[in-house]
């Protein structure tokens, strides 16, 4: 039952994802205040799968909303959705796609495609984060985050005949849906506290991303930039 709930309210998180960064970007001067920064997240992440041969990271870029909420003094609530996430792992090999039961890639006579192996999927993610920001304007978080995966595939890239080719084999099926796990992070607040945030943190999953395969989890090292919608926005008061 609480599985259920989970993914229900995950799905209801995500059916307004996109509306809620529209409203962002026209009511930002009026969504943010004292108590409350709503705005932009974007940034780019490297991210592997522990429990494979491979240990290479894929990169990618990632977008989606904010709130810091301030809860009392210099504690703060950080929630939001990365609408666009991605998480996976880069250069498998051929006991991987053999693990994976993914297709290996042959020519006309039966020798194996030179190429790129890698595996990329699409989450909603959901960081729900306990913030302290010190007095300098630097700040760290920490706390769980959940994940709703919503596409996945194994991806190879090969340079065929002097033509760049790209193959997807779609596995969705193999992986498990929800992944949560920990984050930690630390960043810094430009112009003196009351700007743009810039920060770095790490996310390491306690869920097996693979249903067949244990000891797979999905960990990633995330740069972000944080950029609060609006003109009216206010530095924080001193304590």
């Amino acid at each position: 039952m609480k599985k259920l709930f989970s993914i229900f309210a995950l799905l209801f998180i995500i059916s307004t994802a996109q509306s809620q960064v529209l409203i962002t970007l026209l009511l930002g001067d009026k969504l943010n205040s004292d108590g409350l920064e709503f705005g932009l997240e974007g940034g780019v992440n490297w991210t592997t799968i522990s429990g494979l041969e491979s240990s290479d990271y894929l990169h990618k870029f990632n977008m989606g909303f904010y709130f810091d909420i301030r809860i009392k003094n210099q504690w703060n609530f950080y929630t939001g959705v990365l609408v666009k996430s991605n998480l996976g792992t880069d250069e498998l090999t051929t006991t991987d796609l053999v693990n994976l039961g993914a297709t290996k890639y042959k020519d006309n006579n039966g020798v194996d495609l030179v190429g790129d192996y890698s595996h990329k999927m699409s989450y909603f993610m959901v960081p729900t984060l306990i913030k302290y920001k010190f007095k300098n304007h630097f700040y760290a978080e920490i706390g769980p985050q959940f994940g709703l995966m919503y596409k996945s595939w194994i991806e190879f890239n090969a340079d065929i005949e002097g033509k760049d080719a790209i193959f997807k084999e779609y596995n969705k099926d193999k992986i498990n849906r929800i992944d949560a796990g920990a984050m930690i992070g630390f960043g810094y607040t430009l112009f003196k506290g009351s700007g743009w945030t810039i920060g770095v943190k790490y996310y390491y999953g306690f869920v097996d991303v693979y249903k067949d395969v244990n000891n797979t989890k999905n960990s990633s090292f995330f740069a972000k930039l944080n950029i609060p919608i609006g003109a009216g926005k206010k530095p924080d008061k001193k304590e």
